[in-house]
């Protein structure tokens, strides 16, 4: 059993796979502050609950694959690999991982890992070229060419960083749920938002990916657009360039990185 595991900004993805299927995922809160020996009490407690591992932390993990945007989350899940997983191969995605993708940027090293780790698995899924889409503390779109390199993307302000900041600057608003509206046209202020929300960020999809896709091949339509995240939900039926949803992108992308890794270790 091989466990992935997806730091964001804001959350943390865990996903346990048999061979190539996912058999199991988990989703909690990104905590900067925890240190190694709390992130691996609560490895235990998740993964307790699994009927194929063992109650003993490591029992029945072969194998881990990590990737981290938040740099103190990674230390101190590298330390949990050292103290509790000693005997079991990891791969920590950072410079020098092999991924099997070019960067073709002005510096690489600059691009986060798990864009990265996305584009690997599209590359694998779907073949260029493709965008990915990635909802989540921020909404990025990334570029993958017909030969399968990584050239370059957009960032913009997530979702929910867009509704906490007009909770915070609106005098007269409040942080509101995230769901489609009855109606564009808002019937009241938490409705007006939803919509601003929902429709907005369609919108904003459908114009970057349209742009990006006309720079990214003389034919826009053989581009594929894969949506990821866990924010995707909210927009996959308002946009109308979304070929492809596929929530467990990035952990799949990790899985591929440990394959081509694992032997060199």
């Amino acid at each position: 059993m091989l466990l992935t595991i997806d730091v964001g900004n804001t959350h943390t993805t865990l996903g346990l796979f048999d061979g190539e299927d996912i058999v199991e995922h988990w989703r909690i809160s990104t905590d900067a502050r925890r240190t190694a020996d709390e992130l691996a009490v609560l490895l235990q407690g998740l993964m307790g609950m699994h009927p194929l591992l063992g109650d003993e932390l490591g029992d029945g993990i072969d194998g881990i694959a990590i990737c981290a945007t938040v740099p103190s989350v990674l230390h101190e899940l590298r330390e949990v690999t050292r103290r509790y997983y000693g005997d079991v191969p990891a791969v920590l995605v950072e410079p020098g991982v092999k991924t099997g993708v070019p960067i073709l940027t002005d510096n690489p090293k600059e691009v986060g890992a798990d864009r990265i780790i996305n584009a690997v698995a599209a590359v694998d899924l779907y073949g260029g070229p493709a965008i990915v889409v990635d909802f989540g503390t921020a909404t990025t779109f990334d570029a993958v060419s017909a030969r399968g390199e990584y050239i370059g993307g957009v960032i913009a302000p997530g979702i929910e960083i867009s509704v906490e900041a007009l909770g915070v600057r609106g005098a007269q608003l409040r942080k509101i749920e995230v769901a489609r509206p009855r109606s564009v046209i808002g019937k009241n202020t938490v409705e007006a938002m939803q919509s601003g929300i929902v429709y907005g960020f369609a919108g904003q999809v459908d114009g970057v990916v349209r742009r990006m896709a006309r720079e990214l091949s003389d034919d826009p339509e053989e581009v594929t657009v894969i949506a990821t995240g866990g924010l995707a939900p909210t927009v996959l039926g308002e946009s109308t360039v979304i070929d492809e949803h596929e929530p467990w992108l990035t952990l799949i992308g990790l899985r591929l990185v440990y394959e081509r890794n694992v032997s060199r270790m």
